[in-house]
């Protein structure tokens, strides 16, 4: 009986054991669940979280690869912009130097048609008409030989005309003719200016203006053919024609410098013979004039 009590026990003793084993399985078993779905639940955030940031990934790049992309087109787009306005330009550029070439040679046409019919005028020695029209012709679109050639011509034939004019000026004044003479020598003046000739036609103007009684228009050319240095052999005439000029206009100390610088400065000259009794008159005028006036007597006071 004892070995049966004694089995008895020990199979109790087995079967408690065996039931705290299964309650510590159990619960292992119940905690390695926990722990299964606690790792379950960390791994889907996981992948949640994966699958989130691999979107923003993919949308960053997409994004950047757009803006990218956008900034790449642009960036050619404005390039073929940039070419294109300069294309352009460079065309509008042609486009205007063609015009200007077919002006160019449209104005040449014309230049030359003028310039034919000018130099005919030229070959046929009319030279009015030369110089008259010279001032349009020097507007066309002449060749640099052309326009030297006429620019020549024309001031040869001015000097022609000037002098032609001065020639009869003096044959109209020889003629006592002096109004008729003026205009001419007026004329002769105003087409060459520059001329050697102009102090002779200066003082022979001189002269017929003091002829006519126009003194104070002669003293002013006389003065310029006394001050001019292109014909020295003219200056003695000058200084004589200004101090006439003077005197006519009672200008007496104008008159006297003139007379001294004439004598001063051409002693031997034939008209410093005569200019020396006439300064000794016009001085003595002058001292006359300022005895008389020291003589008057003093306006009575009121």
């Amino acid at each position: 009986m004892r070995d049966v009590d004694d089995e008895v026990r020990q199979i109790k003793k087995e079967i408690v054991e065996s039931r705290g084993l299964i309650i510590k399985t159990n619960n292992l078993v119940n905690a390695l669940g926990a722990d299964i779905k606690s790792i379950a639940k960390r791994q889907a955030g996981y992948e949640r979280r994966l699958n989130w940031n691999s979107g923003v990934a993919i949308a960053v790049i997409g994004v950047l690869s757009f803006v990218g992309l956008k900034l790449y087109f642009d960036a050619q787009t404005g390039g073929l912009r940039s070419e294109k306005a300069e294309a352009e330009a460079a065309a509008e550029e042609l486009r205007r130097d063609l015009g200007d070439e077919v002006r160019r040679s449209s104005d040449r046409g014309v230049a030359a048609t003028k310039a034919a019919e000018y130099y005919e005028l030229i070959r046929e020695r009319r030279r009015a008409e030369v110089v008259r029209q010279y001032p349009e012709m020097a507007k066309d679109a002449l060749s640099p030989a052309e326009a030297a050639m006429f620019r020549d011509y024309e001031q040869q034939f001015r000097q022609d005309l000037s002098l032609e004019a001065y020639q009869k000026g003096l044959a109209l004044a020889a003629a006592k003719k002096h109004e008729e003479a003026i205009a001419r020598f007026q004329k002769s003046i105003e087409l060459h200016p520059d001329g050697t000739h102009i102090p002779a036609v200066k003082h022979a103007l001189a002269l017929s203006l003091r002829k006519e009684k126009r003194s104070a228009e002669a003293l002013v050319y006389a003065q310029q053919v006394a001050d001019q240095t292109t014909d020295g052999a003219l200056q003695p005439d000058g200084w004589w024609l200004v101090a006439l000029c003077a005197r006519d206009l009672d200008d007496l100390d104008t008159a006297r410098d003139a007379l001294k610088t004439l004598i001063n400065k051409w002693p031997r000259s034939a008209l410093s013979v005569d200019a020396r009794p006439m300064l000794r008159a016009v001085t003595r005028e002058i001292w006359l004039g300022k005895q008389a006036t020291t003589a008057e007597p003093p306006a009575p006071s009121q």
